[in-house]
């Protein structure tokens, strides 16, 4: 099952992208009726309110009276995080049920307007945005909806900001244009990316790459993406290793493969091994792997390669001591420190993309040589005296 979480500001048109995903086949779980559904009269939830915050929170029917929850709620912050205890579980809980329920789905969407504002994008595979400007979405409230200005003005700011949002999430969908336009990109988006990697996900099968090209420093957003991605990987791993973007799209002013490379440290390679169930799920299968030494000795790592089609990725799972380990790192920040170094390696990369392009397996062995010499240069540690 693919985890998806959607957002998007208000007026932006989340509930319109929603609908497309539906009718694409997605299950949709939607934060907001779950939140109605919890307080329903008949629910537990409703009486516990009721008992916390004065019989005066329901209605002469039963009902919950909003206006004067949110009156007493949010009075105070002691009152607010009282509310927030009660609430919080009990969505929680319908959520995670909602969830099992859609257990043999390829697609579940998350519906969910506080994605951001409450660090929720690494709990899913990715995150989707739907993308209006502030102004926009302001218009479209006051026009559309027929909210007063200041109100609407109110609401939006009391929300992320449009830059908080976008840095956030994995994949943006521009809805200021016409529905039709809307419903292609969603519609692209769900055939190009999100079916094959859902399908990819359920066979444990990393996704195909392209041929080896070089991306030039500048046109992507390597640092963005690999930071997601990194908080993804240790949410889904509770937080107790280590993860770091190495390799060229780590280096600013550097041409690069497309392909983020990671790497995350675990004591022994059994504790790699006992992860690698995890990883999968989380989107990234694998295997054995090994780092060559140079002089013909290799050590042994695991390498997970995502399943995503759109985002290239590889995770090189090293032991914290580990030779290879330590270049990672320490080849990185010469890069990074190195303008002259950065400028020669640089200039290596295109020779072989040139003479290797077909060849992704050629291409890395004829780098070999390079790395063994500056293996003994900044791991001298690792080789005898």
């Amino acid at each position: 099952m693919l985890k998806i979480g959607l957002t998007g500001g208000i007026g932006a048109g989340k509930s319109t992208v929603s609908t497309i995903l539906a009718e694409r086949g997605a299950v949709i779980v939607d934060a907001d009726v779950i939140a109605r559904e919890v307080v329903a009269p008949g629910q537990p939830l409703l009486a516990e309110l009721a008992g916390t915050f004065g019989p005066e929170v329901l209605t002469p029917a039963g009902e919950l009276d909003r206006a004067a929850l949110a009156a007493a709620a949010f009075a105070d912050e002691e009152s607010t995080a009282v509310l927030n205890a009660l609430m919080h579980p009990a969505i929680r809980t319908r959520t995670l049920e909602q969830f099992a329920r859609a257990a043999e789905a390829d697609l579940i969407v998350h519906d969910v307007a506080l994605l951001v504002e409450n660090d929720m994008a690494p709990d899913y595979h990715l995150s989707l945005l739907v993308d209006v400007p502030a102004a926009v979405r302001l218009d479209r409230l006051v026009r559309t909806r027929g909210m007063d200005r200041a109100d609407a003005e109110a609401r939006i700011a009391r929300q992320a900001t449009d830059a908080a949002r976008r840095d956030a999430c994995d994949v943006v969908i521009d809805n200021s244009g016409s529905l039709e336009d809307t419903r292609r990109a969603a519609g692209a988006l769900v055939d190009e990316r999100l079916l094959p990697f859902a399908r990819n996900l359920r066979a444990r099968r990393r996704a195909e790459r392209p041929a080896v090209a070089l991306t030039e420093p500048g046109t992507a957003d390597w640092t963005g993406e690999a930071r997601r991605i990194i908080a993804r990987l240790r949410r889904g791993t509770g937080e107790r290793h280590p993860i770091e973007h190495i390799g060229s799209t780590a280096v600013e002013d550097l041409p690069a493969k497309d392909v983020i490379d990671l790497q995350l440290l675990v004591p022994d390679l059994a504790a790699a091994d006992d992860l690698a169930p995890r990883l999968a799920d989380l989107g990234f299968p694998g295997g054995e792997g090994f780092d060559h030494l140079g002089e013909d000795g290799r050590e042994p790592k695991r390498f997970h390669a995502n399943a995503d089609p759109g985002r290239a990725v590889n995770l090189h799972v090293r032991t914290e001591s580990s030779t290879g380990a330590r270049f990672a790192l320490r080849f990185r920040d010469l890069l990074r420190d190195d303008a002259e170094e950065r400028r020669r390696y640089g200039a290596l990369k295109r020779r072989l993309v040139d003479r290797h392009a077909g060849d992704p397996t050629a291409c890395a062995e004829a780098k070999e040589p390079y790395f063994a010499q500056l293996r003994r240069r900044l791991v001298p540690e690792s080789f005898d005296s």
